[in-house]
Formats: C-alpha cells, structure tokens, sequence
C-alpha cells in the first residue's frame, strides 16, 4: 500500500503552482491530463508514495512545466481557462488531509496585479538562478530600507 506525501498549491487567475513534498524521492513519474488529471509516484526509502488528483479544471499540458528536486516536485500547471478556480480539486467538501495550501505562494484574487508574477515569472527549472535574483532583489529591498531610515533619523526625508 503506497503513502501519500503533502501536496502543497497556490494560483494566479492562469496557473496552478503544485509542491510535492518528498525529499529524496526516487523513481519519480508525472502525469498531467488535459482534462486535469495529475498524477505522481515516487519511493522513498523503498516505501511508495502515490498521490491522484482530480483538478478543478481543465489544464494546458503543453505549457506546463515541473521541476524534481533534492526536497520536493515542483509544477506549474498552465490552466485552460484564465479564471479563478474555488478549489484545487474537483470534489466538493473538505479536500484530502495530504493537501494544504502554500501560503508562501499564495496570493489573493484582488491582490495579483498589486504584486505581480515576479517571484514565478524568472523561475527557470534547470539552475538555481531564481533563487540568486531573489536574494539580491531582497538584499537591494533592505538597502532602500536602510537608507530611507538613515535619512528620516538624520531629519531628511525624501519625498
């Protein structure tokens, strides 16, 4: 009998970001339909995992990627059709236990365009550049930060 590891998802009004969380995972397959049908299974330590999810919606397949990590499975899942989806999967009540919602990715409906897609869009799936551009994008946030608290403390402000 196969586990099930933690599924982890946010969106946009156009994709659907899917985490799996399994570090170490081996022998990992992926399966993406078009009428929303994902499917993954990996071994951990000889032990299966198996996760099948009815999406909400249907999915672009083809412009859709993933990424297979040391810690965890990655994918960004292109929807069909831009809109909002209520939830992640196709059942109602309350989803799997195995499924939680990244709330490190998270972003609310009214609130896309405030923040726009900048963490998603410079992901590239085959190095580590990404998380190199967010850590000189934060270090260059707490520079601003600092010079703007140096001038209020020295009674200038910039306006």
């Amino acid at each position: 009998m196969s586990r099930h590891p933690v599924v982890k998802w946010a969106q946009r009004s156009d994709q659907v970001y899917i985490t799996v969380e399994l570090p170490d995972a081996k022998n990992v397959k992926l399966m993406l339909e078009p009428e929303g049908r994902f499917i993954f299974s990996a071994t951990k330590d000889d032990v299966p995992y198996q996760v099948e999810i009815d999406l909400f919606d249907k999915v672009n397949v083809k412009e859709s990627k993933y990424s297979i990590g040391v810690r965890n499975i990655a994918y960004v899942i292109k929807k069909e059709e831009k809109k909002w989806w209520s939830r992640l999967i196709k059942q109602e009540g309350k989803p799997p236990v195995f499924i939680k919602v990244d709330w490190d990715k998270w972003v609310d409906e009214e609130d896309e365009n405030e923040k726009g897609r900048s963490d998603f869009d410079d992901m590239d799936f085959s190095t580590t550049k990404s998380k190199k551009k967010k850590k000189r994008k934060k270090q260059s946030l707490v520079n601003q930060l600092l010079r703007k608290l140096k001038l209020e403390c020295l009674g200038k402000s910039r306006s």
